[in-house]
């Protein structure tokens, strides 16, 4: 009789990353916080089957972004590793950075006597955009460093060819503002500055009249007013990241409709796992989220699910929506998912946003955020409702984001 050797199956771990969910007490909700007022038994199950905890993903020296709180999230300290936004988003398009070169972040916006009415030019077409990028690439054509890079909709690239190392338009001085900060707020104190602002202006301020000329701009088909120019912002040179197979020894995959969670995702040595449907906005469809989370973890380890919706109602100032969204994520992602992680064997599943996002102020905030963990060797505390509330009464606390991750993947011990 020959015996034959079975390995046992590995434990499977998911993280589900609800972009933003975290708020304050509402009037319109009577006091409550869209997560407590939102139905979300399963994320509340996750809670009562294990623990919940608080941590902090946006050191307080840092602009609170995705960013930066998703790379907290994975496991890297963000003061450490982190150069800008740009750059996460410029390996998402399989944009090579070279070790000198710099990418910023073109935001096509729609600036109403110098306020900011939509830092997305109202979700502004792709075939609108294809035209502004071309427009804006030919009006750069005697200068070759510059390259304009087409994204989805709004979002777009701008990178700088360095000829040497010498050749350093910008530095960590170099100061920009997110659009998404700015909505419905006057613009004229958070223009760039710092080394290499006044170039970055100047390109703002040429777009205004090249975006004035386009006909697909200026008479949309969906009858929404025009993108009025570029928006520049979250420049930064390419990052140096351990990957992630290496830092925590388990393989890795995304699914994200977001580009800069794609570019982390790809620079941290993970599958991006591309979803149909999934849109980075309060339509996306999550159950197809859902359904390739569970497919995904039939092949890896570690598989991150992020849902942008709740982020993007906030910066909308929707409350309903973002409920709904919340709702939408507990339903037919963390619900399904969760099921199948327990009829597999060994599991941890964790779900945390990666910063919080007001909808009084329609931005991102710095402040702790609420996790949930559960699955194996978890011994359950005892909480039982996933909100911002009930985790300020955890004595489970996490000073900085970038320690989440391995604490899930440990022995779970502080």
């Amino acid at each position: 009789m020959i015996l034959q050797r079975v390995s046992a199956p590995k434990m499977k771990y998911v993280l589900v990353i609800p972009d933003g969910c975290a708020d304050e007490p509402q009037d319109a909700l009577g006091g409550k916080t869209p997560l407590q007022a939102a139905r979300v038994p399963r994320m509340d199950a996750v809670v009562s089957e294990g623990i919940l905890g608080r941590t902090d993903t946006v050191p307080a020296s840092m602009p609170s972004g995705s960013d930066v709180g998703t790379m907290s999230l994975f496991g890297y300290d963000p003061l450490v590793y982190h150069t800008g936004r740009a750059p996460l988003e410029a390996a998402a398009q399989g944009i090579e950075l070279g070790p000198h070169d710099w990418a910023i972040r073109c935001n096509f916006v729609t600036i109403t006597k110098g306020n900011m009415a939509s830092f997305t030019a109202s979700q502004l077409p792709n075939e609108v955009g294809e035209e502004l990028i071309g427009i804006l690439q030919e009006a750069t054509d005697d200068d070759p460093q510059w390259e304009f890079h087409q994204g989805v909709s709004y979002r777009n690239l701008l990178i700088y060819r360095a000829k040497d190392a010498d050749d350093q338009p910008f530095d960590t001085g170099t100061t920009t503002t997110p659009p998404h900060d700015l909505t419905d707020q006057p613009i004229a104190h958070d223009l760039p500055s710092g080394k290499g602002g006044e170039l970055l202006l100047d390109l703002m301020e040429r777009s205004k009249k090249l975006f004035a000329k386009s006909t697909k701009n200026q008479k949309r088909d969906d009858g929404q007013p025009p993108a009025t120019q570029i928006w520049l912002w979250g420049q930064g040179s390419r990052p140096a990241l351990t990957p992630f197979l290496d830092q925590f020894g388990k393989s890795g995959a995304v699914i994200t409709a977001v580009d800069l969670l794609r570019g982390l995702g790809r620079l941290l040595g993970w599958d991006v796992i591309e979803v149909e449907g999934a849109t980075g906005y309060t339509d996306t469809d999550y159950a197809a989220k859902g359904r390739a989370a569970i497919e995904t973890l039939k092949l890896t380890d570690f598989v991150v699910v992020h849902v942008e919706a709740t982020d993007e109602a906030s910066h909308e100032g929707e409350v309903e929506e973002k409920i709904k969204a919340l709702e939408n994520i507990d339903e037919h992602i963390v619900g399904p998912v969760h099921d199948y992680l327990k009829s597999q064997g060994d599991y941890r599943i964790l779900v945390c946003p990666d910063h919080p996002t007001f909808l009084r102020t329609k931005t991102h905030s710095h402040g702790y955020v609420p996790f949930g963990i559960c699955g194996s060797k978890v011994r359950p505390d005892q909480a039982n409702s996933y909100d911002e509330v009930t985790a300020s009464t955890s004595n489970l606390l996490l000073p900085k984001g970038h320690q989440l991750m391995p604490f899930f993947f440990g022995t779970l011990t502080k």
